[in-house]
């Protein structure tokens, strides 16, 4: 175990961090990026005395943006490669960057980023493969053999998409490519053999440039938090290439899919559409897919956020074909045998367990087993009980959080903290300035008060909320799809040296002043 996470245990260090995905940084190009915007946001990071950032899922998006829902869970997200850096290896030409399309400040156009980036991207990437030097070169081969276990396919993957119009694999490809017969992929990497070094390219610019960033946060001691969707979406190279590992035929056709039961906020559940996994199978290849995955993530990031971890104990899986989540049932998965296999190749494991909705006590015991700090979201704590009143004893009030949780005000499926406010009924509303003990104007700044003087030996805070946005700067709305999900952007002139200062304060008042958290 990492001697500096021993001390912060014996110590009771307290640590504090900010949530915000790069595609929502500051960027002239559309979208956020890894770039100097990149950089300036750690020494504001640094400045404020934070010593965490959390962001969201790195792959690749398809449909909807969302990246939880990404095409690969090993490459990352090429639209977010910095194309000022690409010019200034000289793989693009300054001009080409000059003459730019309008791009909203508040939001990414996801259609016209693609659009303005992508032949960008693919053109600096045959200038890669026709002028790089030797070192380069070297530096590039070494990525692809390293990577070799992913990005090989997920590279052909890619092109396979580009080729066919961005069709799913499952439905319209050529039935032996479905099937990844050998001639269909022998055939195909060599009509494709150039757009495939393409996307090879772009894998190192991206790797590049993220541990690029990621050692100018880890020099100021600031540990990045990544993250982890359980399921791999049907519509990714992980899918097409791991059919032995999921619930599915030979062609891609779903036998099961997952999902959530029915619980207060839905009657009928929610049908995710992901495949689930075939334990038996993963587990009979003693879990080498996952070994793989999390070690890849280890190699981009010092911490995991794995969401819904309770999938490691058992999942909802239901049906191909059902309509609604109604109809599944609770599977058992082999989540103690799975980490102590991490462990045995990986070793100790900094892992943040997404724990939130109805937890059964065998999960709590997997969790627990495992040394893994769970999370708590302070929104979650004010709902009324039969008296009219707040139950004390809620788990997610501030006052009840243990310090081995991961607390927060919201996530990126929440509300930001002002809107969240403004949508509750005057009686809740009335209880919160109560708990908080402040006015409507106040309560953003009293919540995020509550949650720093909490117990919790860490504390993430949305960007949204310390710039205290409305519901306009929301960054997803579970169970929709739409131009309104995943595209908040943040303004430069936001991230501005007096609100660092006084996050700094904040942070100094209730001890957070932790860095370096899981940092070798």
């Amino acid at each position: 175990m990492d001697l500096r996470y021993i001390l912060s245990m014996n110590k009771k260090i307290r640590y504090c961090g900010v949530l915000l995905h790069p595609t929502s940084l500051p960027s002239k190009h559309g979208i956020g990026d890894l770039g100097d915007s990149a950089l300036q946001f750690v020494d504001f990071l640094e400045q404020a005395q934070m010593g965490m950032w959390q962001v969201l899922p790195l792959g690749p998006v398809g449909f909807g943006n969302s990246p939880y829902a990404s095409r690969s869970a090993f490459a990352g997200n090429e639209l977010l490669i910095d194309l000022d850096s690409l010019a200034t290896l000289g793989y693009l030409d300054l001009e080409e960057l000059f003459l730019l399309p309008h791009f909203p400040a508040r939001t990414v156009d996801f259609a016209s980023v693609e659009q303005f980036k992508r032949p960008l991207l693919h053109k600096a990437a045959i200038n890669f493969l026709r002028t790089a030097d030797q070192n380069s070169r070297l530096a590039y081969e070494e990525f692809c053999s390293k990577q070799a276990f992913w990005l090989d396919d997920y590279a052909l993957y890619a092109a396979l998409c580009d080729y066919h119009s961005d069709t799913r694999w499952y439905q319209l490809w050529d039935k032996s490519l479905a099937k990844r017969t050998k001639s269909a992929l022998s055939a195909w990497n060599k009509k494709l053999e150039k757009e495939v070094s393409i996307y090879k390219v772009l894998q190192f610019f991206f790797n590049e440039q993220w541990l690029r960033l990621r050692r100018h946060a880890n020099a100021k001691g600031i540990s990045i938090i990544g993250d982890i969707p359980i399921f791999v979406a049907h519509d990714s190279a992980d899918a097409w290439c791991n059919k032995e590992y999921l619930k599915m035929d030979a062609l891609g056709n779903l036998s099961a899919i997952s999902g959530v039961p029915p619980d207060a906020y839905s009657a009928t559940g929610q049908l995710w559409g992901n495949p689930v996994y075939d334990w038996k199978a993963i587990e009979k290849d003693d879990f080498t897919w996952w070994v793989h995955r999390i070690r890849r993530v280890l190699e981009m990031t010092d911490i995991i956020r794995i969401d819904h971890f309770r999938g490691f104990e058992s999942y909802w899986e239901v049906p191909a074909g059902e309509l609604t989540a109604e109809h599944g049932a609770w599977v058992p998965a082999p989540g103690q045998k799975l980490f102590e296999v991490l462990r045995a190749s990986l070793g100790e494991l900094p892992i943040f367990a997404e724990d939130l909705g109805v937890i059964t006590e065998e999960v709590e015991a997997l969790r627990d087993a495992q040394g893994l700090p769970g999370m708590k979201v302070a929104q979650f704590a004010f709902a009324l009980g039969e008296d009219g009143f707040l139950d004390a004893q809620n788990q997610y009030l501030p006052h009840n959080y243990a310090y081995e949780t991961v607390a927060y005000t919201g996530t990126h499926d929440n509300d930001t903290t002002k809107g969240w406010y403004r949508s509750l009924d005057e009686r809740l509303r009335d209880m919160v300035r109560r708990y908080l003990a402040c006015s409507d104007d106040q309560v953003v700044w009293h919540l995020m008060r509550a949650v720093l003087a909490s117990g919790s030996r860490h504390v993430i805070i949305p960007i949204q909320d310390l710039l205290f946005l409305d519901s306009d700067a929301r960054m997803n709305l579970p169970g929709t799809c739409g131009s309104h999900n995943w595209t908040w952007r943040v303004k430069q002139e936001e991230l501005t040296p007096a609100l660092a200062d006084s996050t700094a304060m904040m942070i100094r008042l209730f001890g957070r002043t932790g860095k370096g958290l899981w940092l070798n």
